[in-house]
């Protein structure tokens, strides 16, 4: 398996480009491309699920994007240390029924030395918000490099 840098240990800005990568390949919404960045053998706690390893992970994910319509994700560094980065995130998304939901969490990950995840700690809280509290606008893929950050958001 190739590595998938920047490679721990990590500095402040590899850190926070292994951050904007990870948001970017999940604002993809694709959990094949999304589960290359994980160990074959990567451990999950995502809210109260368990997953481990990459067949569990892409089932995961399509599950997920199939409930959490025009999902669009901002996610920021916390802090790091050597092959660890702590980040808090939010993502916006609607159900089938139009209801829209803002969900706020933090995770915790862990890194091999070939850059890839094997440990990931979700804890996530979500609210409903109308169409008009939205704040994540923009075309659905990558955030484009001039929206605001959380921090900018009051997130």
């Amino acid at each position: 398996m190739p590595s998938r840098p920047p490679l721990p240990p990590f500095t402040e800005e590899s850190a926070v480009q292994k951050v904007r990568l990870a948001e970017d390949g999940w604002n993809t919404r694709d959990p094949e491309k999304v589960s290359l960045a994980y160990t074959i053998d990567s451990r999950w706690r995502n809210r109260a699920e368990f997953v481990t390893g990459r067949e569990h992970i892409v089932a995961f994910l399509t599950r997920k994007w199939t409930r959490e319509l025009d999902y669009r994700l901002i996610k920021e560094i916390w802090a790091f240390r050597g092959n660890r980065i702590a980040v808090r995130f939010a993502y916006e998304y609607h159900d089938d029924s139009a209801n829209w939901f803002r969900a706020y969490g933090n995770e915790n990950w862990e890194f091999d030395e070939e850059g890839l995840m094997y440990a990931r700690h979700a804890s996530i809280n979500e609210l409903r918000i109308t169409e008009a509290e939205r704040k994540f606008h923009w075309p659905l893929g990558r955030r484009p490099d001039d929206h605001p950050g959380l921090s900018t958001l009051g997130l």
